[in-house]
């Protein structure tokens, strides 16, 4: 049986504490792998930002949540430049299941990495829609880290 290496790690984040728990654990395995990360940021618009930019009343909305985005990967990105893990950063706007597979696929990566959501609907595994979805259509292995406690 061989080990597999994991040098190519996509890492889905946002500012939950789980998904930051999952980008530092992917910073370790890609420093003792010697591989690198991309983080991948996905802004979806829910119902009431998609009725507040249609009616032309978002207040900068959009522009706060990409400044938000953008300081939240340079963070991370921060992060494992500190450990001196080499890592890029994609901010996209969609669907966040479709987009990380598609980025997984189109990046080749080795190893999804992701947090797990810390509220569950009725009859759901406490991992969230986003984490299932993409735990059931991946092509690659995907890790799921708690929030820490």
């Amino acid at each position: 049986m061989t080990s597999q290496a994991f040098t190519r790690i996509l890492v889905g984040v946002d500012d939950s504490p789980a998904a930051m728990a999952a980008a530092r654990l992917a910073i370790r395995v890609a420093a003792s792998s010697g591989g690198c990360i991309r983080f991948v940021n996905v802004l979806s618009d829910g119902e009431l930002t998609q009725a507040l930019t249609l009616m032309q009343h978002d207040g900068g909305l959009q522009e706060r949540r990409s400044a938000a985005a953008a300081g939240l990967l340079r963070h991370v990105a921060g992060e494992a430049d500190r450990a001196g893990v080499p890592a890029d950063t994609v901010s996209l706007n969609g669907q966040p299941a479709a987009i990380l597979l598609a980025q997984a696929r189109d990046w080749a990566a080795d190893l999804v990495v992701l947090g797990r959501a810390d509220v569950r609907g009725p009859g759901h595994p406490f991992v969230g829609t986003v984490t299932r979805h993409v735990l059931e259509f991946s092509e690659r292995p995907v890790l799921v880290v708690p929030r820490p406690l």
